[in-house]
């Protein structure tokens, strides 16, 4: 079995200049595997999902938050990175000037989960750092398109890393005993034909029509224009949906709607989209705002929010034509008519 420790020895040994990615790599590993030991303990390691205050744009901070975004930061000051952006903190964090690199984070994803034993994660996404002197903001302005690696840990019955270092997508499962990832799928590649959507129907009124036009496609199943059944699933992490279509395929949905707050998602484009849009397009799939592919937008904040639509290229390609197309009828088809299956 190969270890994550001796995959990146393995990849970084072909060009010498690939070793401070590796090393980057290592170390945030090794903070997920530490991260996971905590998280395993439950209420046993205290109050975790006790609210600290708030962080960007009010969302709450958890203790768990900080405490995962504390130990991520702590690991990468021992690796050539320059800055780190975190999704827990409002400004970047300057941490090796000289440093080559720079990495964007989400410490842990799915935080509403943690008195739940449901599903939490970690995003990450290492960029190339700019010219030394230039404001640490400018790394992380650039096109997902150009990220070096990113991947996620999932933090579930057991946990998992997904990591592409830019020729692939492989998983990577944590060995509790011995607190390495051993690698357990190798060139991952997405299933085309898993008819399967997650989307938080909840807000189905809000919805922009391409939306509601491909999700009414979805649910009339067999007597639709897709012509098969169609199941849904919505886990409440966007790292657990992310592992999901990895393995098994399916598409995911997060649109911007009509909500204040919302009208560009919630989903933070540097350390959320970008890393899963990387993955996702690495195992075969898609990613996309609805208009444009998510690894082609350009950022102008740190904290930017992007929609996220991702999953089988078939189903984001239908998704798009939809947007392309901008469906007039979308919400006037029967579920979402005045007079349809919601009213009398």
């Amino acid at each position: 079995m190969t270890t994550l420790h001796e995959h990146l020895a393995t990849w970084s040994a072909a060009d010498p200049n690939r070793r401070p990615l590796a090393d980057t790599v290592a170390a945030i590993a090794s903070a997920a595997a530490q991260l996971s030991a905590v998280i395993a303990q439950g209420p046993l390691a205290g109050d975790l999902s006790r609210v600290l205050g708030d962080i960007v744009d009010g969302d709450s901070q958890k203790a768990l938050d900080a405490y995962a975004n504390t130990l991520f930061i702590d690991q990468l000051r021992t690796t050539p990175v320059a800055a780190v952006v975190s999704e827990e903190v409002a400004h970047p964090v300057v941490l090796n000037p000289g440093g080559v690199l720079a990495v964007a984070l989400d410490p842990l994803d799915g935080s509403n989960n943690i008195d739940l034993n449901a599903p939490l994660g970690t995003l990450f996404s290492v960029l190339p750092a700019k010219t030394p002197g230039a404001p640490e903001s400018s790394y992380f302005l650039t096109p997902g398109s150009h990220q070096l690696a990113a991947g996620f840990v999932l933090y579930g019955p057991h946990t998992s890393l997904a990591l592409t270092l830019g020729d692939g997508v492989n998983i990577f499962t944590l060995d509790r005993k011995q607190g390495v990832f051993i690698l357990t799928r190798a060139a991952v590649q997405i299933e085309p034909g898993r008819r399967e959507y997650a989307i938080n129907a909840s807000n189905a009124r809000h919805w922009p029509l391409p939306v509601r036009a491909f999700v009414e496609e979805c649910v009339a199943g067999r007597d639709g224009p897709r012509g098969v059944d169609y199941n849904t699933r919505w886990l409440g992490a966007v790292v657990s949906e992310a592992f999901r279509i990895l393995v098994h395929g399916g598409i995911y949905l997060y649109p911007g709607d009509v909500r204040p707050g919302y009208r560009r998602g919630r989903l933070r484009l540097l350390y959320e989209a970008n890393p899963i849009a990387f993955l996702i397009e690495q195992a075969g799939g898609a990613a996309t705002d609805g208009y444009t592919r998510t690894l082609d937008i350009v950022p102008t904040q740190i904290h930017e929010q992007a929609p996220l639509i991702f999953g089988s290229k078939d189903k984001v390609d239908r998704v798009v034509e939809i947007y392309t197309e901008s469906v007039p009828q979308a919400g006037q088809r029967p579920l979402f008519a005045t007079r349809g299956l919601f009213k009398s």
